[in-house]
Parts: C-alpha cells; sequence; structure tokens
C-alpha cells in the first residue's frame, strides 16, 4: 500500500523525529532527521554551512511506498546528485536518479506529487543556495544568461535542468559525503565542495549546446493556459490526442505549447506524456494482476517493444522485474 501525506503532515513528521541539533561552537548548525520506522531506516544530515547554503546528506533504505503532495512554493536554487535509488516528482519534472540529475534556479515552483519508492536505498545529495548567495558572482558575459535564469525570486517561475551524471561530479559528491577533518575545518571544506559541485554544474549547462535556455518568462494567461494542456495531457494516457490538438484546445500555438511547456514545467509535453504513462504503468506492474502486455495496452501502446525501451530508460529496469514488486 502506498502511504500519501500532505506537506503539513510530512513536515510535522520530521519535527516529530528530529533529535537535538548538533552544535559546533555556540551556533547549532547540523540537524540529523531520522526515517520513520515504517517508512524504513536511516536518516538525513543537514548542515548550514553559511547563511543560506544548506548541505543535505541522505541515506535511506526505504521498506515503504510512499507519496508527498507538494503545493505550489518559493524555491532556492536547488542542484540534488543521486548517488543510488531513483524518485519521481510528477507534474514538475522527470524521474531523478539512473544518472539524471537536477539543477533549479529560485522562484515558484508549481505543485507535484513527491513519489518515494520502498525497496531501494537512497544516496542523495542535496544543496539548497538563496540566490542572493550567487548574485555576487554575476560578471562574465558569457555566463550572465544562465545566472540569470537561476537568479529568479518572488513570482517568477523557476527554470529546472537535469544533466547527467558524471564520473567528477560522482566523485566529488562521495568527498562531501566523507570528508577528511573535523570541527571547523570540516565545514570550511564542505562549503568549498559545495561551491566547487556548483561550478561543476554551471561547467555543464554552459557546454551542452542542445540545452534551451529559460526566456524572460511567460504571461499569466500563457501559464493559465498550458496548465490546462498539463491537465488534459494526464487525463489522457490512454489515448492522448496529437499536441497539435491539444494547442489547438487550449488556444496556443505549437510551438507556444512546446516552447512554453517545457520552460514552465522542466520537460517537454511528450516526455511528461511518457512520465506519467510510465508511472502508471509501474503501479499496474507492481500490484502483480496485469500482465506486462496488458499494462503496455492500458497506458497507450500498441508495441511491446516500444513500451519495454520507454519503461527501462524512466526506470532502470524492464517490465517484467517490476511485476508484483508492490505487494
Amino acid at each position: 500500500m502506498t502511504l500519501t501525506f500532505t506537506q503539513s503532515d510530512w513536515n510535522d513528521l520530521w519535527e516529530s523525529t528530529t533529535p537535538a541539533s548538533v552544535t559546533h561552537g555556540l551556533e547549532p548548525v547540523e540537524t540529523r532527521h531520522s526515517l520513520p520506522a515504517y517508512l524504513g531506516n536511516g536518516c538525513s544530515h543537514m548542515i548550514n554551512l553559511a547563511p543560506g547554503l544548506l548541505l543535505s546528506l541522505t541515506d535511506w533504505q526505504c521498506t515503504q511506498d510512499w507519496i508527498v503532495q507538494v503545493p505550489a512554493h518559493e524555491h532556492p536554487i536547488q542542484f540534488t546528485v543521486h548517488l543510488s535509488g531513483v524518485m519521481d516528482a510528477e507534474g514538475a519534472h522527470p524521474t531523478l536518479g539512473n544518472g539524471r540529475e537536477y539543477f533549479s534556479g529560485g522562484g515558484m515552483s508549481p505543485g507535484y506529487a513527491e513519489h518515494w519508492y520502498g525497496g531501494q536505498r537512497m544516496l542523495i545529495v542535496n544543496v539548497e543556495l538563496e540566490p542572493e548567495q550567487l548574485d555576487q558572482w554575476m560578471g562574465e558575459e558569457h555566463v550572465q544568461s544562465i545566472l540569470r535564469s537561476l537568479l529568479c525570486k518572488g513570482q517568477d517561475w523557476k527554470a529546472s535542468f537535469y544533466p547527467k551524471q558524471t564520473t567528477a561530479m560522482r566523485s566529488l559528491v562521495q568527498q562531501l559525503r566523507h570528508p577528511p577533518y573535523q570541527g571547523a575545518a570540516r565545514r570550511m571544506y564542505l562549503q568549498a565542495k559545495v561551491w566547487e559541485l556548483l561550478a561543476m554544474q554551471l561547467d555543464l549547462l554552459m557546454a551542452d549546446q542542445g540545452m534551451s535556455l529559460p526566456s524572460s518568462g511567460l504571461k499569466p494567461d500563457t501559464i493559465a493556459r498550458l496548465r490546462y494542456a498539463r491537465e488534459i495531457l494526464t487525463q489522457t494516457l490512454e489515448h492522448a490526442p496529437l499536441l497539435s490538438e491539444v494547442a489547438h484546445q487550449v488556444g496556443v500555438s505549437d510551438r507556444t505549447l512546446r516552447r512554453g511547456f517545457k520552460e514552465l514545467f522542466g520537460i517537454t509535453p511528450l516526455g511528461y506524456l511518457t512520465q506519467l504513462r510510465m508511472q502508471r504503468a509501474r503501479q499496474l506492474l507492481q500490484q502483480g494482476h496485469w500482465t506486462v502486455a496488458e499494462v503496455a495496452r492500458s497506458v497507450g501502446y500498441a508495441n511491446l517493444g516500444h513500451f519495454a525501451t520507454a519503461f527501462k530508460n524512466q526506470f532502470g529496469m524492464t517490465p517484467g522485474a517490476c511485476v508484483g514488486r508492490g505487494r
């Protein structure tokens, strides 16, 4: 059975399981949040490295599926690297893990359902940075367009990117998990490694010639129409209309639908539809009552090979390996 929490319920759950802060000097700068026993075991170690700079080191062995319903909220600059495990955030971005990472600017985030899955170990390094902390590094002309997309605040919609994990990135994250120093030297070391990781992420973004950077923003009316388009896709998994039909139905051009959808939600319309189909397929397969062919047809795939390829690309396993895992 999959458990579902509101964001408020989840926050209360963390508060009830958080032990006393670990202190360095006069200021409490670290806390550990233990995963509730009925969800699994392990903890998240949160370190306030500086004002507006938070490092989180998560090591969970999950034994239960759960969902956290996250409402729209103001978002810091954030980057996340998964050493193991995957996590879905339906409606916000693709499946994270299996070599696909997350790098987001500040601003407003749309609401989404955050899915965590039992039967996997989650090793995650997450950094949250207030835009003001990055603002001081604005300067060189060739990086300003990327930095501006990260420095949004208030009611501007955040920009999201999904860089591929590299060997260098993985090595740096391991150094963050196992610092060689203690006390103040440890904290200085972790700060330096976090900034190094940020520099590495920015370098990857600038080197990726195929990445489309966000424009200056979308009009409120366009945002409303794109949200309507997402709702249409969400409700038509088995027999999804052509994108041109969706664009006509919501009153935007094909180009606005494709580019605006990617800018607003961090994923293309086809990518979003595929993500929803795969998430639904995994839920059905885990129940153990459907064959792979039946599940493929139920989410709109007539070709079993195409379905198996899409499923493995999303989750790193074949559909057959997923059958009955939720029972």
